[in-house]
């Protein structure tokens, strides 16, 4: 059986998104691109902005 999976933030809601990113869920292969990614996808949505701001994560992406 094949595990190797690959993180794809659209696929999640941003609750989940945001726990994640805010340390709250843990991904066991969830590696910094990926944490980036999910950040990354928080923003475009406008979600969690003043959160992740809060947080020092949107500086990241830049």
């Amino acid at each position: 059986m094949n595990t190797n999976t690959t993180f794809n933030p659209e696929a999640l809601c941003s609750r989940k998104l945001w726990r994640i990113v805010a340390g709250h869920e843990h991904l066991p292969n969830l590696d910094e691109q990926g944490l980036r990614s999910a950040i990354e996808e928080l923003a475009e949505r406008r979600t969690y902005l003043i959160e992740l701001e809060r947080l020092g994560k949107l500086n990241a992406r830049h």
